[in-house]
């Protein structure tokens, strides 16, 4: 009947639990022997029992035991080991195996919870099977008396249900249950004593479970009748309720409990102790001191492990026959504020792009106390100096949100803090520290160090020749960061830039590409453009500006007096030359800049120093004395122009003078120009040489009414500058005129000798400005003063120079 019971339970069981989970459950009732058949495996879980046995069938273990085996021929799961639910499941209500079935080939795994229902295999016992208990005669009845009570490995109805005790006139027992649902026996003096009627009474009590059938356990209880200590130790009441702080130091004293006894000497003296009621738990954490009734704290105290003790205390007597009683003592524990709050960061985005929009959410925060009321009441901060802010979603839930527009290139990354504090007094906080890391953006154009950049070049570079290195910063990372750098394209007299400059695009470095020559070009203003390689890239441009520096590349030029061909000149003077005449005037003209084109006249060679000065800046020879009959018929005078240039560069001509005793009548009848004299009749001459000075006269006029009508700004003279010429009014040089065009710039030099005008015709660059200066008449040795320079305008000047 037992049997047939349990195996409908089992089908009952099997059909509702396979429906409703995934796994496949079954249960069965522990101690089965071995080969009972628990289920038929293949047929539950849909396997072909003919192929079972080739198949590799694998089930697992449970505690190094295996407690069930399959039938490969049948698929039946059956008993391969009792069970023991106490030794498996000790102390839990509910006992759950979980298996694996493993079978290959193919390979398949199923998950298996077998249930192993408790039965009623194990009889109660008690912790003390012998109790001898002391009981005077003069003990009232009602007097109660602790008995140990009964433990069962069983659960549920198998467990201790009842107490019986053996047939007695004066005791009986009481059942009560504790907190915890335990069934606890008082054995209780029903009639007074009488030791010498019965001395001894042996009592038999008897713990019964529930189960079916019930199974019980035995305590064998010797009463022994004491003679006369009749009265009992007395609390001052039988309930002490105490409230104490956690974690209170060890030997803290809880309380002093007091008993009194009525009897004298050893009747009276006392001793504490806990009765079986109080729980070795509770016995742990406090001592009770035997002689004094104090109770002290014993090990530390934890309100979030226990919140109330409960202690049963027995007074007892030191009488021939002890009499005792007993009180209770509940101890209420108060939450100290021992625990720290805790944070759990439940969702984090630790990289974020620096361009992420306010109020997006970074971080989701946990915080949590295990104290209770204020001590457990949380709040999390986080700095104020960081752009983030946090949001209470809920009691124990914030939202970390970005509060201000945030910039990788100011801060690339952040720590944030998070600080919880609870409520308590003092108050106790922890800290966790996340790291927000910022992507770029490309949000920064590139950024040269100047704005203007002005090079100085000196011409006749060598092509390819390093510039400079122009170089622009951007605070960007990668390729938002990543610079390319081109010229902007312009074009100079039709030719494009990037033919005269280059720049390394990878790292700004300009060189030129051709060799300058400053009498052409002096300067070049362009762009140069730096670009990221973001997306969209952004840019920004510098202006350049090349400066051309001159170098003394150019010889200076002699263009007076006149030489056919060679550089030997050969002039007649009479030899009655008064002192200081003009000799000869050595012109000389350097196409290179300032100090560059500054030409100084030196004797190179002189066959009298005493005879003839040369003055060293307008080149004019003149006499120092007259001739006297032993001074050389013939003289070779050597002049060197020097430039002002490092190196100097320079140009010779040799002047022969040769003395004739004939006396000049006039001076128009000694002009002639024996290189070009073709005209044998002196009429000719004379009409030539007045149409020049006629010329002369109306060049002079013209450039008088450009001056005037100009009206210049008035500026500080300056000294002679590039291509100016300076002549003396009283010489037989007439002043320097410059004459331009569209195309070329001609410096025209008229210049007035013994045997008549010379034109010299010089071409310069393009685009220079020149100065026309003259010297006021004087005596003696030359004295250089600069008239106001003037501009002569192109029209009127190229019309003269045709003329």
């Amino acid at each position: 009947m037992m049997r047939t019971s349990w195996e409908m339970f089992f089908f009952v069981f099997l059909v509702t639990w396979r429906g409703a989970l995934s796994v496949t459950r079954y249960s069965i009732p522990e101690e089965k022997e071995r080969g009972a058949v628990v289920a038929n495996l293949a047929s539950d879980l849909g396997l072909d029992v003919s192929g079972l046995e080739q198949r590799e069938v694998k089930l697992d273990t449970v505690h190094s035991k295996k407690y069930l085996e399959i039938n490969k021929r049948t698929g039946e799961l059956y008993i391969a080991e009792k069970m023991d639910r106490e030794s498996l499941c000790h102390g839990k209500t509910s006992c759950f195996v979980k298996l694996d079935v493993i079978i290959k080939s193919p390979l398949r795994i199923f998950n298996i919870e077998l249930e192993i229902i408790d039965i009623n295999d194990n009889a109660p016992h008690f912790r003390m099977d012998r109790v001898e208990l002391d009981v005077s005669e003069s003990a009232p009845p009602g007097e109660r008396f602790s008995l140990p009570n009964a433990l069962d490995p069983d659960v549920g109805a198998n467990t201790v249900n009842t107490y019986k005790l053996s047939s007695s006139d004066h005791f009986t027992i009481d059942i009560h249950a504790g907190s915890d649902g335990t069934k606890y026996v008082d054995l209780v003096l029903t009639k007074a004593l009488d030791r010498e009627k019965h001395s001894v009474h042996n009592l038999i009590l008897t713990a019964v479970d529930g189960g079916v059938p019930p199974r019980s356990g035995t305590a064998s209880i010797i009463v022994r009748v004491l003679d006369t200590n009749d009265n009992a130790p007395q609390f001052d009441r039988p309930v002490y309720s105490l409230n104490m702080s956690e974690n209170s130091p060890i030997g803290t004293l809880v309380t002093k409990l007091n008993a009194s006894d009525a009897d004298e000497g050893s009747n009276a003296d006392i001793t504490y102790s806990f009765t079986l009621y109080t729980s070795e738990k509770t016995q742990d954490m406090f001592s009770l001191n035997s002689k004094t009734g104090e109770i002290t704290v014993k090990d530390t105290i934890d309100f979030e492990d226990m919140k109330i003790f409960e202690m049963h205390i027995e007074a007892k007597d030191n009488g021939p026959v002890p009499l005792s009683n007993q009180c209770r003592v509940t101890v209420y524990v108060t939450d100290m504020n021992d625990n720290y709050p805790e944070i759990t960061i439940k969702s984090l985005k630790n990289t974020v792009k620096e361009d992420i929009p306010v109020g997006t959410v970074i971080a989701l925060v946990g915080v949590s106390d295990r104290d209770t009321g204020d001590n457990g009441k949380v709040n999390l901060s986080i700095s104020n100096n960081l752009p983030f802010v946090l949001n209470k979603s809920s009691d124990h839930h914030y939202e970390l949100l970005v509060s201000e527009p945030l910039d990788r290139e100011r801060v690339p990354e952040y720590e944030v803090t998070l600080v919880v504090t609870d409520g308590g007094t003092p108050p106790l906080s922890d800290n966790e520290t996340i790291t927000v890391h910022l992507l770029d953006v490309n949000d920064n154009a590139p950024q040269f160090p100047q704005s203007f950049y002005s090079i100085s070049v000196t011409e006749n570079n060598s092509p390819g020749a390093l510039l400079s290195s122009i170089t622009a910063h951007d605070p960007d990372l990668h390729e938002n960061q990543y610079l390319v750098y081109f010229i902007i394209e312009k074009e100079i007299v039709n030719t494009s830039m990037s033919m005269l400059f280059s720049i390394n695009p990878e790292n700004g470095n300009l060189y030129a590409l051709k060799t300058f020559d400053y009498e052409i070009e002096k300067e070049f203003l362009f762009h140069i453009e730096a670009r990221d390689s973001g997306v969209p890239p952004l840019s920004s441009n510098v202006t350049v500006h090349i400066i051309i520096m001159d170098q003394n590349d150019n010889t200076p030029l002699i263009v007076s007096p006149w030489r056919a061909q060679g550089s030997v000149v050969e002039e007649k003077i009479p030899r009655s030359t008064d002192k200081g005449t003009l000799i000869a005037k050595v012109i000389a003209i350097d196409t290179d800049s300032v100090h560059n084109s500054r030409i100084t006249y030196q004797f190179l060679q002189n066959t009298d120093a005493t005879l003839f000065s040369l003055d060293q800046y307008n080149g004019e020879i003149r006499t120092m004395r007259m001739f006297s009959y032993r001074d050389s018929r013939h003289q070779r005078l050597v002049v060197i122009a020097k430039d002002n240039g490092e190196p100097s560069l320079s140009a010779t001509v040799t002047i022969k003078l040769s003395t004739v005793e004939t006396a000049l009548k006039t001076y128009a009848d000694m002009t002639e120009i024996p290189e070009y004299d073709i005209f044998s009749d002196l009429n000719l001459y004379l009409v030539i040489g007045l149409g020049s000075v006629s010329f002369l006269l109306l060049i002079t006029i013209l450039v008088t009414i450009v001056l005037k009508c100009q009206k210049p700004k008035p500026s500080k003279a300056g000294p002679p500058c590039r291509n100016s010429v300076i002549s003396e009014r009283n010489s037989t040089i007439a002043d320097s005129t410059l004459v331009s065009n569209d195309a070329y710039w001609y410096s025209l030099f008229l210049a007035e000798t013994r045997k008549g005008k010379l034109v010299v015709r010089q071409p310069v660059p393009k685009g220079s400005r020149y100065i026309v200066s003259s010297i006021p008449r004087s005596t003696g040795l030359t004295e250089t003063s600069d008239s106001a320079a003037s501009t002569l305008q192109a029209s009127t000047t190229t019309s003269s120079s045709s003329s």
